[in-house]
């Protein structure tokens, strides 16, 4: 039972443990990751020299859906299961220290000169990527909220709308706090620092309104923004804290050790909150003004352009990461106006893509294909396109350019409509309710949205349905695995005895699959045959080889010895590594082993024996060495 507990946990472990030192591998190891973070599909890397990583390889390694390179971010496309594969990332790799949930940037170590619009992408993504999911939940609430009024389940007066209201409002209200905290993470100040700097933004004696002065700090003059206050805003508070990190960076030094605990705090707060009132504020309030009122002068000249060039191109933006160039301002409209017309184009290019998706799944012979479709169909719906995309209808080409027509016609259509967006939307069908005016409660537009999403899923399958045609693959793998034959030799120098004879139920009975064991008699384990290292349990006492032709081996040093948590094993290969017949995996002491009370009796099964038609091992019951026939699979 132990054994079987200990293999349970085995499997939970490599499944991501496996694929984070495949990824750590190929990046360039710890000393090249300069920042780490994920959103919602992808693992998004900041490395200091991508020339070190492997990109080719990382594409094709199992688990990996794509990898997209630009110059502030190299992105490892994962898909739903991400927030699992960046935890075992980071201990993996042993990144907690520096990227402090993905989320630190240390400048020292970055890159030569960036592109300004590169570099802005990046800072906004790892600002925003932390909150996304609670954004998109209050967003929703929201919308919720004024539906339930607008058909009279509720009343805006009810105590019940008071306090969800407040639960919704309340993000979007003191986002400067909450963005003040991230953006300390992004740019490596202390997060408290970032969080009176964002509180003080919109403490509620400097609201509009107030009855207190607030028209001067040391007697040079204040000016607010437009709005009359800093609540809701999004790029002030990112410009101050960039602006504290830039100013801590260069101060600190000079202080000394003894009282940097609160003279460094003292002084960043101080300067910062003084210069973002003074000059940061009004600028970046300007500024973000100035765009949306470029974004929102192009709308009303024409929204059907607007809709057909930001639907056409979301898709793409997406891939590289470019959305969030434009989502800051999607949230300051909305803030500022009550509404945005930025994005609304965009909505129908998830329904687009899962209507595709759809189609390919009905008219596809391809299980690897099928397989794909079903989970990508489920994301899509929910608004998350990265697995279709990458995984199904960008590979195929004529899908995707499909699905990006379809989409610009329906952010055509919706913006022609006269939509708007009043809260921060949902994805997907969780999207609806951002159509729905919370002051008014028209519905209108959320009908449009509705009508338009169809129209995208409806569109993208009929056409994708009818245009599909799919290369015959011959079907091989049946007559290739009849006509394997392979040798598996032995690994170890020892006695070759049979799997029975090991003191192991599970492995005695077979239900790990078929084998033999050895007895070792020197602490070397080598290479049984040609393949690729599919894992090594994080303690060193097994590792397992998958060859080309998809025959699994599991090799396992001595009964239970995972409970000496590594001590007297020393493994030389990592998974990913391509290795042949003879090549040293690992060295373990077999003294030690024994001393501890543990046998050292190392049984080598076909995990995947059902898959052949034979399993015959080669045991005598006499001496063996390395290089010897063990076991014939055929």
């Amino acid at each position: 039972m132990r054994f079987i507990i200990e293999r349970r946990n085995y499997f939970m472990a490599s499944k991501y443990d496996g694929l984070a030192r495949i990824i750590m591998q190929n990046v360039g190891g710890t000393e090249n990751v300069k920042a780490l973070t994920h959103c919602v599909t992808r693992l998004r890397f900041q490395l200091k020299d991508e020339k070190k990583a492997n990109t080719d390889v990382l594409k094709e390694t199992e688990g990996i859906v794509t990898v997209i390179q630009n110059s502030e971010q190299y992105m490892v496309v994962i898909g739903n299961h991400v927030p699992d594969v960046y935890e075992a990332v980071v201990k993996r790799g042993h990144l907690e220290d520096i990227v402090d949930d993905g989320m630190s940037h240390n400048e020292e170590n970055g890159k030569g000169k960036q592109k300004p619009l590169d570099v802005f992408v990046g800072i906004v993504t790892s600002v925003f990527t932390p909150i996304l999911g609670v954004l998109s939940a209050c967003g929703i609430l929201k919308g919720l909220l004024a539906m339930f009024v607008a058909f009279g389940v509720l009343s805006t007066t009810s105590g019940t709308y008071n306090f969800l209201y407040s639960l919704s409002d309340s993000l979007f209200y003191f986002l400067p706090i909450i963005l003040g905290y991230t953006a300390a993470k992004r740019f490596g100040i202390s997060e408290l620092e970032g969080l009176v700097i964002g509180a003080t933004m919109v403490y509620p004696n400097l609201l509009s309104g107030g009855q207190l002065d607030i028209s001067n700090i040391f007697g040079i003059p204040v000016t607010m923004p437009a709005a009359g206050d800093y609540t809701s805003s999004v790029i002030p508070i990112i410009c101050a804290i960039a602006f504290a990190a830039w100013f801590e960076k260069r101060y600190k030094r000079f202080i000394p050790d003894t009282i940097k605990l609160f003279t460094i705090p003292f002084i960043t707060c101080l300067v910062t909150v003084c210069m973002t009132f003074w000059i940061i504020g009004p600028v970046a309030s300007t500024i973000s003004d100035g765009l949306g009122m470029v974004f929102t002068a192009i709308y009303e000249f024409s929204p059907i352009l607007m809709g057909f060039i930001v639907g056409g191109l979301w898709q793409v933006l997406v891939m590289f990461g470019l959305h969030w160039a434009i989502t800051p301002l999607m949230i300051n409209n909305i803030q500022t106006l009550g509404f945005d017309t930025i994005m609304i184009g965009m909505f129908g290019a998830s329904f687009a893509q899962t209507g595709a998706v759809i189609a390919i799944y009905l008219r596809s012979r391809n299980k690897k294909t099928k397989s794909l479709c079903i989970p990508a169909i489920v994301s899509g719906l929910a608004g998350v396109t990265e697995p279709a995309i990458y995984g199904i209808t960008l590979p195929k080409k004529k899908p995707f350019i499909i699905t990006c027509i379809v989409s610009a016609i329906t952010g055509a259509i919706i913006a022609a409509s006269g939509a708007k967006y009043y809260i921060v939307p949902g994805m997907g069908v969780f999207g609806y309710t951002a159509f729905m005016n919370t002051q008014t409660q028209n519905i209108t537009g959320m009908i449009w949205a509705i009508g338009a999403s169809i129209l995208a899923l409806v569109g993208g399958f009929a056409a994708v349905y009818l245009t599909y045609k799919e290369k015959e693959v011959k079907k091989l793998t049946t007559q290739l695995k009849d006509a394997v034959s392979a040798a598996i030799v032995s690994p170890m120098h020892g006695k070759a005895i049979a799997l029975k004879e090991v003191e192991d139920e599970v492995f005695r009975g077979g239900s790990l699959g078929q084998g033999a064991a050895i007895i070792p008699t020197e602490g070397k384990l080598y290479a049984p045959i040609d393949g690729t290292i599919a894992m090594v349990f994080p303690t060193g006492h097994a590792i397992g080889i998958k060859t080309i032709d998809g025959l699994e081996i599991l090799m396992h040093v001595g009964m239970n010895t995972v409970e000496l948590n590594g001590k007297g094993f020393n493994a030389k290969v990592n998974p990913g590594d391509h290795v042949v017949h003879g090549d040293l995996l690992l060295e373990f002491d077999i003294e030690e082993i024994q001393k501890a009370g543990y046998s050292v009796v190392t049984p080598i099964v076909i995990t995947n024996s059902n898959s052949y038609h034979e399993v015959l091992p080669d045991v005598s019951g006499e001496s063996i060495h390395v290089g010897d026939k063990l076991i014939t699979v055929r």
